[in-house]
């Protein structure tokens, strides 16, 4: 009866002990076990692992990828203006021992270091580098972060800064700036556009110029682009001949002293030619004085043209 009780108590001992050394290491988590207050070097891995009941100690440790928010933090950029950003970090444990060791809480320390780590960033960068040059950044903030974080088993995957919020009066002045450059923009556009549009008129001048009758083609197709408008009412006063003949005028008029040049010596030299054909029949007829006048030559038949013309 004795040895019964005693083997039962035995038994219920060694199940209690069976119970209280049985750990279960999911997937995401790596066991550390501390015997007698010592950390032992092998991990315990995933599954189901037995302890020596108060003696050792497990301690777990998640390896999966941890998404911390960074608190906002205000501060002055290096061109004076004051902002306020936050950021967020993705980080994992990659060494489960370091993790369990060397730093007492992780977790906070990766936070106190990133929040530091965004400051000194905001101090050392301007305003257009927080806008437009986040990547930079990024990789900059990284890089502070993942010095002291190697130390404690730590591995940063990635920095993201997410918003900076700036001062009413600063985005007033950003957004005026703007404006004034999508204006520049517009003018430098139109200013091209004239200057294109002003060189192809040129050009259809010039070929106009050459052809008379493109010119009236082109006033044709003017004519039937105002008459596709219903409410328009077309009038020309002027035809298209008499626009035709002052274009003439105007090509013609440009020389008109040469013109009159030409024809006073054209009416000198007819004038010339005349008496030197007609003397014959004129001595037959015994006209007196045209012997005096050919051995005068040329000079007195001039003056008598000249005198004629005038």
């Amino acid at each position: 009866m004795d040895i019964n009780i005693v083997l039962g108590v035995i038994a219920f001992l060694l199940f209690l002990a069976a119970v209280t050394g049985v750990r279960v290491v999911n997937q995401v988590e790596r066991g550390i076990v501390f015997r007698f207050g010592r950390a032992q070097e092998r991990i315990r891995q995933p599954g189901f692992r037995l302890l020596i009941p108060g003696v050792d100690h497990m301690k777990k440790v998640n390896v999966q990828i941890v998404t911390m928010p960074v608190p906002t933090q205000e501060g002055i950029t290096r061109d004076n203006v004051s902002v306020k950003v936050d950021a967020v970090v993705y980080f994992r444990v990659q060494d489960a021992m370091r993790a369990a060791i060397e730093v007492q809480n992780y977790l906070f320390a990766v936070e106190q270091v990133a929040q530091t780590s965004l400051r000194s960033i905001i101090g050392k960068s301007e305003l257009d580098d927080l806008l437009t040059n986040r990547e930079e950044l990024n990789k900059g903030l990284a890089l502070m972060l993942d010095s002291p974080a190697l130390g404690w088993g730590i591995h940063i995957d990635r920095v993201e800064i997410k918003d900076v919020q700036l001062p009413d009066s600063m985005k007033r002045s950003i957004a005026r700036q703007a404006e004034a450059e999508r204006e520049r923009r517009a003018r430098v556009i139109v200013a091209d556009g004239e200057f294109r549009a002003a060189r192809k008129l040129a050009d259809a001048s010039g070929i106009m110029s050459q052809t008379p009758g493109a010119l009236q083609l082109r006033l044709l197709q003017t004519v039937v682009e105002v008459a596709a408008e219903k409410n328009s009412t077309l009038i020309m006063p002027l035809p298209v001949e008499l626009l035709r003949f002052f274009d003439r005028a105007t090509q013609s008029g440009g020389a008109p002293a040469e013109t009159d040049e030409r024809a006073e010596v054209a009416t000198a030299d007819s004038e010339r030619v005349r008496p030197e054909q007609e003397s014959p029949a004129l001595a037959e007829h015994g006209v007196p004085g045209l012997p005096d006048v050919e051995r005068a030559g040329i000079p007195a038949a001039r003056s008598a043209a000249d005198k004629t013309a005038r």
